[in-house]
């Protein structure tokens, strides 16, 4: 491994960016890596796992300094605070490092840190952690599910809470169980308009990546054991997109016949868009139809124009657009509206870790509001029979079920029956035929959530 101490200090900065100054850890995580596009494959890994899972399993690395710190974590200096989280992470979770190595690296951390007074604090800490790890009392379920699961589950109390007021306390375990399983790989979907799948595949194998088919669907893979992305061959042209299992499925659900004029309301980095770019692109479609993918940024046009060009998609007009204005040239002029619009990320805490530290109930709830603001707009940018298809990345009742009722009240629309057009796989996991909501622990994918509806 290259030197470990430049490892960790460069994952100390991510940390520190992350947990104290309000950055997106898959961002910083990637600007950093792509800062030393150098380092082998297996530094990568390290790196890359020893920010995540510090990350991730911060509530629970906090309870257990806090048993051997008379020093409170609340109180500590943010950079000690984030060396003693990343010892106690590799301590607790990553058996390959010695734990001797961990205390020694983190001493010289608090020291290349000009916190030399504390390198004492540091390794004492540690130390006593290293050695009582075995005899550490957690939390019983017992005692208080909030507090047993908040600490078994790295999860803010507000968070435990919350879900098991809506889903209970099985449901909420099994929940946050799916959030902290095994790394699934990286999900992709193929164009099938310009390959077949099997193509793919086979090109897949050929650079040594490991494909797993996936359960819900017939095009798509998860891949691993690569080095970069951008260096898979078939990324690079244009036959597969990243795009999780659950984002695959809102792109599945229309109805599609060709010819269809189609606006993608909040699109970026633009998944959804190319998926339905390719359907329409189908062989058997005769062609035609057109959309229109916006999102409110220059940053977010510029991504999705990346990525549409990389697939080679002609039949995508990119346009920067604030989903909160209505836009009068585009009244009555849509077939199909895809709306998967901003919210919490409760249902993408597996993956985006950092998630369940920046959002509140309050986020909750101007969420909501701001929804179905949007969802007022766009509901007039459909013909009388369009389809509109509305999507969250959540788990939260207050941006899905309860939109969804709203929607029904005071917009002109009714549910479509989208149980045909869900996999099998997943299809009893309805309560509903106008919508699903897909938990972390039901199958391959994030949490997410789903309706469609038909314009009256």
């Amino acid at each position: 491994m290259a030197d470990e101490v430049n490892l960790r200090n460069l994952a100390l900065d991510v940390i520190v960016s992350v947990m104290d100054k309000g950055a997106y850890s898959d961002k910083a995580i990637h600007a950093a890596l792509e800062k030393h596009p150098g380092l082998e494959k297996r530094d990568r890994a390290f790196f890359t796992r020893l920010c995540q899972g510090t990350i991730e399993y911060a509530v629970s690395s906090d309870y257990i300094i806090n048993l051997f710190s008379k020093t409170k974590v609340k109180k500590m200096k943010p950079v000690i605070r984030e060396i003693l989280r990343m010892g106690v992470y590799q301590i607790m979770h990553m058996d390959s490092v010695p734990d001797s190595a961990v205390c020694n690296e983190a001493v010289k951390l608090a020291n290349k840190r000009k916190f030399t007074n504390l390198k004492g604090f540091v390794n004492g800490v540690l130390r006593n952690i290293s050695r009582e790890k075995d005899k550490i009392k957690f939390p019983d379920k017992k005692d208080g599910f909030c507090a047993y699961a908040s600490v078994r589950y790295s999860m803010p109390e507000w968070i435990v809470n919350y879900l098991c007021e809506e889903y209970g306390e099985d449901e909420t375990e099994r929940i946050f169980e799916g959030f902290l399983k095994a790394d699934r790989g990286v999900s992709v979907r193929c164009n099938v308009s310009k390959a077949e799948p099997q193509e793919v595949y086979d090109m897949l194998k050929k650079q040594g990546i490991s494909v797993k088919k996936s359960e819900l669907f017939d095009y798509a893979f998860s891949i691993d054991d690569f080095d970069r992305l951008q260096d898979v061959e078939a990324l690079k042209k244009g036959y597969i997109q990243v795009q999780d299992f659950s984002s695959i499925l809102a792109g599945h659900i229309p109805e599609i016949k060709g010819g269809e004029n189609i606006i993608d309301i909040c699109a970026a980095p633009g998944g959804k868009t190319l998926h339905i770019a390719d359907r329409l692109n189908d062989r058997k479609l005769n062609g035609g139809g057109k959309i229109i993918s916006c999102d409110l940024t220059d940053a977010k046009t510029a991504l999705i124009k990346e990525n549409v060009e990389r697939n080679g998609f002609e039949n995508v007009s990119v346009v920067k657009n604030d989903a909160l204005v209505f836009k009068k040239e585009w009244e009555d002029t849509a077939d199909i509206v895809i709306a998967d619009l901003p919210c919490s990320g409760l249902g993408v805490i597996g993956k985006k870790c950092d998630i369940k530290y920046k959002t509140s109930i309050e986020d909750i709830n101007a969420l909501s509001e701001i929804q179905r603001e949007i969802l007022k707009n766009v509901s007039r940018y459909l013909k009388k029979g369009g389809q509109l298809l509305y999507s969250t990345c959540t788990i939260a009742m207050e941006e899905n079920e309860d939109n969804v009722r709203w929607m029904l009240e005071n917009l002109p629309f009714k549910k479509a029956d989208i149980r045909k057009r869900v996999p099998k796989k997943i299809r009893n996991y309805m309560k509903d035929d106008g919508y699903i909501q897909i938990l972390p622990d039901m199958t391959e994918s994030d949490g997410f959530f789903i309706a469609a509806f038909i314009k009256q």
